[in-house]
């Protein structure tokens, strides 16, 4: 199955920003995750075609998945 995978902020260094890839199918957001070398502790939110999705979320073909780092200031 195909996944979207787009990739925000500093997660972009060193990556593409946006990458289509085939998955097995019931492969959850943690295993893609995992596959762009992104440490789970980094993430500041996670969604999946435009909602937010828990790292257990089973992924289905044509799914775009949004990454976006964790942000501090103040």
């Amino acid at each position: 199955m195909k996944i979207t995978v787009n990739l925000y902020a500093t997660f972009r260094a060193g990556r593409l920003g946006q990458e289509q890839r085939d998955f097995l199918e019931g492969t959850i957001l943690r295993e893609v995750v995992a596959y762009v070398g992104i440490a789970e502790n980094e993430i500041g939110m996670s969604l999946v075609n435009g909602c937010h999705a828990p790292m257990e979320q089973v992924l289905n073909d044509g799914d775009s998945i949004y990454l976006f780092p964790l942000l501090g200031g103040g």
